[in-house]
Formats: structure tokens, C-alpha cells, sequence
């Protein structure tokens, strides 16, 4: 089959990469000559946010999907009318890369997220507004970008005249994730959750960690989570559902992303099957593989540091690739700059304790630096 992907990034390239122990053809348009993508699949240079670029790629495909959600929707409607198998469905893309309807998708369908109000473009009266709360724009949002804390009335300054989500400020114990995957024939599955821990300096994910430590009570917060969410969402789809759990034992929905997801990246060594076998299966409609984690895994971004850019050159490799259950994973990516994210390091361990004091001495050793 002739696949076509929308998005050269990371997430494509780690999802061919699994996939090319099977028979199909991958596509993919991105607008970078050297993005991740472009030496293992057939590589088109275009926008994927223009209407034209997307159809006309997208026309002699047998399926088209996403790794990345800031797509053109309306061109994957088209394509879809045109009998191309999209996944997932335009609607839901819709839906997701608009905070405001995503939102409102929580609402409607009894999904624990926090109070939020809507911000249109052109407002002027702020004075109704009682830090301290979180802004999210109401597109373009991505990797911690389009969002921002309001701590004080004079950081009210700062606030964005534009179109946006204003949302409670949860009081945060953890950060967590599940990713769920259905196929068309509306087979479930979920992969273990896992417990993100974030760079408060870059708001990038920095580790993260599976299985998560929470009671069962948290957890079983998220299996109902899941549930309904599954069962409200239309069509095939992987989805990843980032959460808050506060300091008083409530989980929160913070944002979806219906697609591939940096807090599932562990699952390449640390599960029986990984979120990209998955998402292949997800795509093909085949039976859902097993996600069965295998012990206690985790994983570090590998992310530019401050400072440096210019062609990457990656301070402490070697050591690293000394170490047991340890498996370095890197983008193709050849320029690195502050924050951006280069590669990634799994890591396999016999408990927590052991898991994080791995992860901590790996971080110490590898900087992502320039030449």
C-alpha cells in the first residue's frame, strides 16, 4: 500500500522505521529538504497547512495520516470524499488542534478538564480576568509553545490578544499520560500509563517513566478517562491523553494529541510492541498488538542546550552506548538550537529507584552541542 504521512518529523521517521519490516510504500510532505524523513521515504517538499499541497499529495495514496496535528483539515475532508482512507478522521484533527473545541469536546462528554472560559481576539476587558490561571492560544500550539501562566494581575501585560483558552490553574502533583489505540473495527487497546516529568526552563517533557507510581484509585480515574474518551471519539486513531493529577487525588484531562507521542517513546524497548508498531497497526486495520510494558523503562530527550547552534555534535555518545539496556535513538536531524529535540535515550532498569538514578546519570553525561 502506498502510505502517505503528513509531517517528515521524528514521529514519522521512528514509525517508518518499524514499519519497514512490512510490505508497504512510505510518502511523506514536509516542508524542510532535510527533514528526519527524507532519506527512508519518498519525500515531497511542500506545505502541509496548504490546501493543494495536501490534496494533490494526497490523491494517489491508499491511506494518508499524521504526525503532526497543524495540518489542512479541509484537504483531508476532500481526500476523504475522493474514497482515500484518512486516519485519523478529519474531524476529530478538527477538533484537537483548536483548543477551544477541544475543550468543549471534554465538556460534552463528561471528561474531567479543568473550568476554562473563551478569550476572542479583540477583547479588551482583562479586568474580568483572576489570576492566577493558564493561557492557551487557540491554535498553532505545540511542544509547550502557545501556552503560558498568568501568575498576577501584572503579568496580565503578557496576556496574548488572540484567540484562547483561559484555564483554572491545577494545583499539580504529577504529570501523566495514557495512549490508547482503536482500529476500524473498534478493537481497544491502552499501553500502560506512564508518569512525564517536564523542564520547568524549556516546558519540554525531560524524562519520562512507565509505570507511573499512583494508587489505584488515580488509576482506575484514568481507565474511566480513557473509556469515555474512546467511546466519544469518531473513527481509527492513536490518541495520547496528557493528564494532571492534583494534589488532592483528582485527575484532569490536560490537552490529546491524536497521533504519535514523545511519552510513548520508553514503549520501543521497555513494551512488548511500541506505540509505532501500533499506529501501523492502527492504520492497516490489523489486530492491535500487545502492550504489555516488561518492567520498569524509561526515557530522556535529547534536546539542544543553551547556547549552541549550528551542525550537532553529541557530547558523551560513546559512554552512554557502554551502558547496559541502554538504547540511543537520534532524528536524523543535522542543525541543533536551544530546545530542539535532537534524539532520545531509552533506558531499562529493575525498579523505580534504579530506573531514575539511571536516567538522572545519563543526563549528566550527554550534551547536545554545536561544532
Amino acid at each position: 500500500m502506498k502510505i502517505g504521512i503528513l509531517g517528515g518529523g521524528q514521529l514519522g521517521r521512528m514509525l517508518i522505521q518499524e514499519a519497514l519490516k512490512y510490505d508497504d510504500e512510505f510518502f511523506v510532505l514536509d516542508p524542510s529538504e532535510d527533514c528526519p524523513c527524507a532519506n527512508i521515504a519518498h519525500h515531497t517538499i511542500g506545505d502541509f497547512n496548504d490546501y493543494n499541497e495536501v490534496f494533490n499529495f494526497g490523491k494517489d495514496k491508499d491511506i494518508v495520516t499524521i504526525e503532526i496535528e497543524h495540518i489542512n483539515v479541509c484537504a483531508l475532508e476532500d481526500l476523504e470524499k475522493q474514497g482515500v482512507k484518512v486516519i485519523p478522521s478529519p474531524s476529530i484533527i478538527k477538533t484537537i488542534q483548536q483548543k477551544i473545541l477541544q475543550k468543549e469536546f471534554y465538556k460534552n462528554n463528561g471528561i474531567p478538564s479543568p473550568d476554562f472560559s473563551v478569550f476572542w481576539e479583540g477583547e479588551r476587558n482583562l479586568s474580568a480576568l483572576k489570576p492566577p490561571f493558564v493561557q492557551k492560544m487557540n491554535t498553532g500550539g505545540y511542544d509547550g509553545k502557545g501556552v503560558q501562566v498568568i501568575k498576577n494581575t501584572d503579568e496580565l501585560l503578557n496576556f496574548w490578544q488572540a484567540p484562547s483558552v483561559v484555564e483554572d490553574l491545577v494545583d499539580i502533583d504529577k504529570e501523566l499520560s495514557i495512549i490508547l489505540a482503536k482500529n476500524e473495527k473498534g478493537e481497544v487497546k491502552a499501553f500502560p500509563i506512564t508518569e512525564m516529568v517536564a523542564d520547568p526552563e524549556l516546558n519540554l517533557l525531560d524524562f519520562n517513566i512507565c509505570p507511573a507510581d499512583i494508587s489505584q484509585d488515580t488509576e482506575k480515574q484514568i481507565e474511566e478517562i480513557a473509556k469515555t474518551f474512546i467511546q466519544s471519539v469518531e473513527g481509527a486513531g492513536l490518541f495520547a491523553i496528557e493528564l494532571f493529577l492534583d494534589k488532592k487525588g483528582k485527575v484532569w484531562v490536560n490537552e490529546t494529541a491524536p497521533r504519535l507521542h514523545n511519552s510513548g517513546h520508553q514503549s520501543q524497548e521497555g513494551n512488548f510492541n511500541s506505540q509505532f508498531e501500533q499506529f501501523y497497526r492502527v492504520i492497516k486495520n490489523l489486530p492491535l498488538a500487545d502492550t504489555e510494558a516488561k518492567g520498569f523503562s524509561g526515557m530522556l530527550n535529547l534536546v539542544g542546550e543553551v547556547g549552541y547552534s549550528g551542525k550537532v555534535k553529541y557530547n558523551g555518545l560513546e559512554e552512554i552506548l557502554k551502558l547496559p539496556k541502554t538504547y540511543v535513538h537520534l532524528y536524523g536531524k543535522t542543525e541543533t538550537k536551544p530546545g530542539r529535540k535532537m534524539g532520545h535515550i531509552n533506558v531499562l532498569a529493575d525498579s523505580r529507584e534504579e530506573l531514575m538514578e539511571r536516567l538522572i546519570h545519563i543526563k549528566s553525561l550527554v550534551k547536545v552541542v554545536s561544532e
